[in-house]
């Protein structure tokens, strides 16, 4: 419509312009020419619209066939971390292109509709939180670009391939918060599919300019050159890339002749100093793991330390609490899944409608995770809790106090003074990073408001099973423990001599492929004194 308005306002501007055309033929020999150029431009845009109704064609074929197949098993097609991030890319940045290409038409019912569901639409900030959660478990589960660009995940359903254009929408994040480590990862990935032939809109040189400045700021010169050259040769004016040549040639001129300085300086020192290399290496392999690293080899499965020994002190069975009235009849199947701390699991302990009944409960109420700042004591986000989590009282439903029971008939512990029931569905990549669950001495106030003491103890209810990833894991010991749907596991955090036990630290490993469901109950001090009486012991 636009376009037929600069033609009419040209043409009469045209008109305006040469007055009396019929005084000249000469005149009349331009209008020819100017209605000529008209047609051609009518042609033109005439073949705009005809390419821009195949292009809504087109994608209304391709959505139509993914929504169909996504909406059979909506949990599981979101379970694959890429279908989730392509699901707010598409939302976020692909609709509102889709609604500029419609909007040069008046299609006024779709983009009425569209403009009016668009409040409902994935912000920027939630594509950005879904390409950082791809970034995460990339590292986390030590996966390739291409190996999560062709979906090639463990447990995947639902398999999705990445375009060039989603590639590079996650390498320019990556740019975006300065990470040029993957933003090289990624804009490399864009670049090999689109050697191997792919179609795109994006472009090898758009894509080789980012490359290029994310491996010159991890300080490859040699390799940032190369890559301007081939850059060159796509397309030789490209202005950045030019200044680039340059100024890469000269620093890598002038860092050669320092590490030749810096060489010759060594070989004079070493003439002179002899280094125990035995004694340096034997020191090296003493340091420990940072906690970083050690939380992720336990969620990729690896590091656990249960020796054979440990594991055959290890057992299952059937458990009543010293014949607890509730379970003399039905006794719990309880399984020891670590020794110190003691972790033990307890199985087909919460049924498929009690978990029916949790999920519908908490979804209309699932907010954001919070942590309690250790200083302030607010609560807020954090970016190392990515999750959402609603809390439930026994006396909304008769099922949550049903289960309040329980958790109190099978652990002997006091229940009204622990806190409601919470419960958390992690997202794509969603974590809880290594943290203690009760509050330590330098955190007085932590729980000041509840007036029920420290956490004295976790409950932790699987209530869906995890295809990949979502490990609950104990970096300190080497303890991972896996979800599995229906079960529960338990642990005291603190002694009983009511110090807390450091060894509890924990973390909910990202969530690699699957939906993951839990519920907990954090239960506290008070009302335990007759419960689980303190012993003298700091550490008993």
């Amino acid at each position: 419509m636009a376009l037929c308005w600069f033609l009419l306002s040209f043409l009469f501007h045209s008109l305006y312009a040469h007055s009396d055309f019929f005084a000249s033929i000469g005149q009349m020999t331009d209008l020819l020419y100017t209605e000529k150029g008209l047609v051609t431009s009518l042609k033109e845009y005439i073949r705009q619209e005809e390419n821009r109704l195949e292009q809504v064609k087109e994608w209304a074929d391709k959505l139509d066939s993914l929504t169909i197949t996504a909406t059979q098993d909506p949990e599981g097609f979101l379970g694959h971390p890429v279908n989730a991030f392509k699901l707010m890319k598409r939302l976020n940045s692909e609709w509102a292109d889709l609604e500029s290409l419609v909007l040069k038409d008046t299609a006024n019912g779709f983009i009425s509709n569209l403009t009016a569901q668009r409040q409902f639409f994935p912000t920027d900030e939630d594509q950005t939180g879904a390409a950082k959660a791809l970034l995460r478990l990339q590292d986390t589960y030590q996966l390739s670009a291409n190996t999560i660009s062709n979906g090639d995940l463990p447990g995947v359903v639902h398999k999705s391939r990445m375009t060039v254009a989603d590639c590079f929408e996650l390498g320019k994040i990556a740019y975006s918060e300065a990470d040029y480590y993957h933003t090289e990862l990624w804009m490399a990935q864009a670049l090999t599919q689109l050697d191997e032939g792919e179609e795109s809109t994006i472009d090898k040189v758009s894509v080789m300019d980012y490359l290029n400045y994310a491996i010159y700021q991890q300080g490859e010169l040699e390799r940032a050159l190369e890559l301007t050259k081939r850059m060159l040769k796509l397309d030789p004016n490209h202005q950045r890339a030019n200044g680039n040549l340059k100024y890469f040639e000269f620093q890598l001129e002038k860092q050669r002749k320092a590490e030749a300085e810096k060489k010759e300086q060594e070989d004079k020192k070493r003439e002179k100093k002899v280094l125990d290399k035995r004694e340096a290496q034997r020191k090296r392999s003493k340091d420990p793991l940072p906690e970083r690293k050690k939380y992720e080899m336990l969620c990729r499965g690896e590091g656990v330390k249960l020796t054979p020994r440990r594991q055959s002190r290890l057992f299952c069975r059937y458990f009543d609490n010293n014949r607890n009235p509730q379970l003399l009849l039905a006794p719990v199947k309880q399984e020891d899944e670590w020794d110190r701390p003691r972790i033990v699991r307890y199985h087909d302990i919460i049924s498929d409608s009690e978990i029916k009944t949790v999920k519908e409960m908490a979804k209309p109420r699932l907010r954001r995770a919070t942590i309690s700042n250790p200083t302030t004591g607010v609560l807020e986000t954090a970016p190392y809790r990515i999750s959402k989590s609603a809390w439930l009282s026994g006396y909304e439903h008769s099922t949550i106090e049903k289960i309040n029971q329980r958790i109190e008939d099978i652990t002997g512990l006091e229940m009204d003074t622990a806190e409601e029931l919470q419960v958390a569905n992690y997202g794509v990549g969603g974590q809880y990073e290594p943290h203690f669950d009760f509050g330590r001495k330098d955190e007085p106030d932590a729980f000041k408001e509840l007036g029920t003491g420290n956490r004295i103890a976790t409950w932790l209810f699987y209530m869906s099973d995890v295809s990949a990833g979502g490990a609950t894991v104990f970096p300190d010991v080497g303890a991972a423990v896996w979800p599995k749907k229906g079960t529960a596991v338990f642990w005291y955090n603190l002694f009983a001599s009511g110090e807390g036990d450091y060894s509890t630290r924990h973390a909910a490993c990202p969530v690699l492929v699957g939906n993951k469901w839990v519920s907990n109950k954090w239960i506290h001090e008070r009302g335990q004194e007759f419960r689980r009486p303190c012993e003298m012991s700091e550490n008993e």
